[in-house]
């Protein structure tokens, strides 16, 4: 069996888009997918899947989801060695020790024009960032929430991106290599 991570933007935010994890578990299993996970109320989930996944798989538990529930979230499927290669690639080792200092912005493409220039404007002096192809790391040592590089990233990448902090990413390698 395969593992996958399942990223899912946008839901039980601020009291909109409400979608309890048990229902999402249902979902997934309604999709044929096995040893369903999730963590917090996020969405985030890990689970197996027999066979190769359809390209199509995204947007299915999308679909599947607002024909339930009323509203589509973008969905971001990751492969195991997609995210391994995520996690083995922090260039900010000092974020173990303040796993919410830490963001990873999983790319839905890779960005083919950022403005580099503008990230570094609205860079705070403390922040740093790293951008790969499928992931932009971003390190707030004074906090995400106040962070104006946070607020303009996905803007700036010029691709759509969801963003999961350091402590979630480790929690959800740690479940899909349990499996």
């Amino acid at each position: 069996m395969l593992t996958w991570i399942a990223l899912l933007r946008g839901i039980n935010v601020g009291g909109k888009h409400r979608l309890p994890m048990s229902e999402l578990v249902d979902i997934l299993q309604s999709l044929r997918l096995h040893n369903v996970k999730t963590y917090i109320q996020s969405g985030n989930a890990v689970f197996q899947s027999s066979g190769p996944i359809a390209a199509t798989l995204d947007a299915e538990i999308a679909a599947t989801i607002e024909q339930r529930h009323g509203f589509r979230p973008r969905v971001l499927l990751l492969s195991t060695d997609q995210f391994a290669d995520a996690v083995a690639s922090n260039p900010f080792p000092e974020a173990d020790d303040a796993p919410k200092t830490l963001h990873l912005f999983f790319l839905a493409s890779p960005p083919t024009a950022p403005d580099l220039e503008a990230l570094h404007k609205v860079q705070a002096p403390s922040e740093r960032f790293h951008l790969t192809d499928p992931v932009f790391y971003l390190y707030t040592p004074d906090g995400f929430g106040r962070s104006k590089l946070a607020e303009r990233a996905e803007r700036y990448l010029g691709v759509a991106a969801t963003a999961r902090n350091w402590r979630t990413v480790k929690q959800l390698w740690d479940m899909a290599t349990a499996l």
